[in-house]
Formats: structure tokens, C-alpha cells, sequence
């Protein structure tokens, strides 16, 4: 059973408090952050121990989401509830940061009251939940073509697009009291991330690929879905039969909705979408890309004085004109020594930084063309 949950910002600010047994005070919250920012390394324990008092969270959008307890429950029961309070956060608020946790505290409040009674947790389902939700969602912000989180999903174009973007990215799947009820929409995207590992003679030296098909849906009934994959498509190296170019995968999952009786003769999912976002399936690719891949590095490494090295790297996007890579990141490996660096970007909107306890210098591109090619110049000093 639950004794608390908390929704903290990146800074430790208290945003949600609900405390439903009365167990455990109030400190706990300062206890919990100050247990979190003292570990070293970005990724912390998912469970924590204080004293009697358990600590569960998981972060996304920015935020910590908290659940503590005095009992020993399952923690991947709990790990499970805190992503879906998330997932119906951002259904509901249209969008998952702090602004928006801010801007609809009511809301939230009024979530958990329906999904948890007395730490024991009653149902995360959004078809049931949307019977007792009253509470209207205030917008955090307008839809911005230059908002990064929102470009490419659900609808919204790129700026190359001649059409006006849809706002579905961020729009709450309930509709407000004033409108003639919303927009009956369905999107489905497929998004990919792509991990790749490359020599410093510019040569790919590992990769892996994890995408997933998601679905967000403001219908508020919807009958059973169709979605007809390719079908070439092959699971495992094993199964590659035929002479044509099939499309392989090393492994899928699909979500519990999904009926998979006519996947391994037609590659058809079926599904009956509920309100809100949810993804259907994930798959993953290792090692053999299909084709070759989206970026070409050129990497150029050498040592100028006794205690300095120069490092120079030219990157280049081999997508289409049309398409646009999100929130690229490249990560570097530097001598141990490293204590300073000073770089020169080819735009300013890139950022870089030196860590030096992971050895390595980050530099990220939050947006990356099509066809473009950048360029960067880091000065490292042992």
C-alpha cells in the first residue's frame, strides 16, 4: 500500500503532496531529495530506504515522481502506477512539465483521489477515469513550431510543411465545457532512436535502434483498429526467407490491448485505442542496420602542447531535406586528465560541456536538418 505521493521539480520544489494514511510526515519529501541529490552519477536507485520508510520513484518530463511506504508491496507495482499517473498527467494536461503540473494542480489532485483510496490503488483507466474527472485542463502554453517536444508528433509538421501544424502534441484529451466538444482525431506516429558507436576513423563500429509505434487517440469511443505493418517484415535473424529486401527486426513487445491473431500470417495489429496516448509496440534492432546510417562523422584528433588537446569533428545529416533529426547528442571520450575545455560551435543554439567524471565531452544539437552539416572545435586541458 501507498503512504505518500509526491511530485517534485528538478530543484526539490514541492508540486504535489497527497498523503493518504498518515504514516509518514511531511519532512520525508526533504528526506527523499536530499537522498537523491547526495548519490553520484545521473541515474540514482529507483528504491530507497530511510530509516522504515521506503522510497519508489521514477523521473520523467523533468519531474520526480514519488511514492513512499512503510509496507513491503511489490516495487514494480509501484514503478508500474507512478509511469501511468505520468502518462495520465500529460492525457489529461496535454503536456508533462512543471509549468503544466503547476497550472493544473486541481486536476491532478482530483486523479489521485479517483485512482488511489487509502494508499490502495482503485484503477488507472482512463475510460473509467473520464466519468468522474471534472475538472477542466488550463493550457501551459500555445503550440510553438519551435517547441522541440512537439514537432514530428501526433500531427505537427515541420517548418518545411505548407500546412498549419495540429496543436495534438499538447492538447488535453478532454475537451473543455465551452467547445462544442473537441476534434474526433487518431494519430499514430513511429518514433525511433538510434544509439550508434564510431571509430575515430570515422567508421561505425556498433549500433542499435529502438523505436515504437504510439497512438493518441481523442475519440471518445472507438471501435477496434487495424494497423497493417509491413509485410516483409521478419522477428529474429531466423526467420529471413525469400529473395526480396525483407525488413527485420531483432525483437518486438506489444501492448496487453493488442490482438495478435493476424500478425504472424498478415502483420496485422488490432486494437481498440482508449482515450489518451499509449504505445502498442516496441521493437529493437541491433548491430545490422538495414541501410546505411542517418549521420557520417569526421573526426580529427591531435595533441598540441604537452597539456592540451584540440579534438575537431564535422558531422553530417544524410536524411532527406524534408526531415529533421531531434535532440542529437554525440559524446566524446577524453583523457583522464581532463579539467577544462573551451569550444567553437558552428551555431547558437548547440551546447557542450566537459565531464569529467565520465571521461567525456557532451555536445548536443537540438535540431539538425536534413542535408546540413555542422561542425565543432573543442580545446581539452590535462
Amino acid at each position: 500500500m501507498i503512504s505518500q505521493i509526491f511530485i517534485l521539480s528538478s530543484k526539490g520544489d514541492h508540486l504535489i503532496y497527497k498523503d493518504f494514511r498518515g504514516e509518514a510526515s511531511k519532512d520525508s519529501i526533504n528526506v527523499f531529495y536530499e537522498m537523491v541529490t547526495a548519490l553520484s552519477g545521473d541515474q540514482p536507485p529507483v528504491v530507497m530506504t530511510h530509516k522504515d520508510l521506503h522510497f519508489i520513484h521514477v523521473r520523467q518530463g523533468g519531474l520526480y515522481w514519488v511514492a513512499s511506504t512503510k509496507t513491503n508491496p511489490s516495487p514494480f507495482t509501484i514503478i508500474e502506477f507512478l509511469n501511468r499517473l505520468a502518462a495520465l498527467t500529460k492525457d489529461y494536461c496535454g503536456s508533462l512539465s512543471e509549468k503544466s503540473v503547476r497550472m493544473n494542480f486541481a486536476l491532478i489532485y482530483e486523479l489521485l483521489d479517483e485512482m488511489v483510496d487509502f494508499g490502495y490503488v482503485q484503477t488507472t483507466s482512463t475510460d473509467i477515469l473520464k466519468n468522474f474527472i471534472q475538472t477542466e485542463a488550463v493550457s501551459s502554453k500555445p503550440f510553438s513550431l519551435f517547441d522541440l517536444s512537439n514537432v514530428g508528433l501526433f500531427g505537427a509538421e515541420t517548418q518545411q510543411s505548407k500546412v498549419a501544424p495540429s496543436v495534438a502534441a499538447s492538447r488535453p484529451i478532454m475537451s473543455s465545457r465551452g467547445e462544442q466538444g473537441g476534434k474526433n482525431e487518431i494519430f499514430v506516429d513511429v518514433i525511433e532512436r538510434l544509439s550508434v558507436v564510431i571509430g575515430s576513423n570515422g567508421v561505425l563500429m556498433k549500433s542499435d535502434i529502438q523505436g515504437e509505434i504510439r497512438i493518441k487517440c481523442f475519440l471518445p469511443t472507438c471501435s477496434e483498429m487495424r494497423i497493417g505493418l509491413n509485410e516483409e517484415l521478419n522477428i529474429g535473424k531466423s526467420q529471413l526467407k525469400g529473395y526480396s529486401s525483407a525488413v527485420r527486426v531483432d525483437e518486438c513487445r506489444f501492448h496487453q490491448a493488442v490482438k495478435l491473431d493476424e500478425f504472424d500470417t498478415f502483420r496485422i495489429l488490432k486494437v481498440c485505442p482508449s482515450q489518451g496516448e499509449q504505445t502498442i509496440m516496441q521493437y529493437q534492432l541491433c548491430d545490422e542496420l538495414p541501410c546505411a546510417p542517418p549521420f557520417q562523422l569526421f573526426p580529427s584528433v591531435e595533441k598540441d602542447y604537452v597539456n592540451r588537446v584540440l579534438i575537431f569533428l564535422k558531422l553530417r545529416c544524410d536524411l532527406p531535406p524534408k526531415s529533421t533529426a531531434l535532440n542529437v547528442s554525440i559524446t566524446v571520450p577524453v583523457p583522464k586528465g581532463s579539467v577544462s575545455m573551451s569550444q567553437e560551435l558552428s551555431s547558437p543554439d548547440q551546447t557542450a560541456e566537459l565531464q569529467p567524471k565520465n571521461k567525456a565531452l557532451l555536445w548536443e544539437i537540438p535540431r539538425f536538418p536534413g542535408g546540413a552539416q555542422l561542425s565543432a572545435l573543442f580545446n581539452v586541458m590535462l
